[in-house]
């Protein structure tokens, strides 16, 4: 009896720090990233290397589909939040996530600012190389 009071107690204790690793895992530095309404960067993209011409397309197009909410070279607006975030590394959001999140809209889930709409006229490739330029802006900007 007293081995399986022991066992309970130890998975009750287990099951509760994974339930705080679970929520303080999808959150801005152990913090509610919701509270912040215009989040910053995680580090600034120092502008000193110029884009390579692999991404020029992929800037364009989010230049046309993105930025209008989440600002110049994905910094974050009162709209939307910032994509040059460790939120966004690829371990935490995957290329597979910004294709969903194009083609479906996506849930408010990290911020608030409300559901994001599915973006209309995007393309899988589009979103394939709008990816390849959010990626080398993180890279940039030390996020992985």
């Amino acid at each position: 009896m007293k081995d399986h009071l022991m066992n309970r107690t130890t998975l009750g204790g287990l099951a509760g720090i994974l339930f705080w690793f679970v929520c303080v895992g999808c959150s801005e530095n152990g913090t509610n990233a919701g509270e912040s309404s215009v989040p910053a960067p995680l580090a600034q993209i120092t502008g000193e290397t110029e884009l390579p011409a692999e991404f020029k397309e992929g800037e364009t197009k989010f230049n046309a589909f993105c930025s209008p909410c989440h600002g110049a070279q994905g910094k974050g607006t009162n709209q939307g939040p910032p994509l040059v975030h460790k939120i966004y590394e690829p371990n935490h959001h995957a290329d597979m996530a910004f294709q969903r999140a194009a083609a479906q809209g996506v849930k408010s889930h990290h911020w608030k600012f409300g559901n994001m709409p599915k973006i209309e006229g995007v393309t899988p490739d589009d979103v394939t190389q709008i990816i390849g330029y959010i990626r080398w802006l993180q890279r940039q900007a030390g996020i992985f």
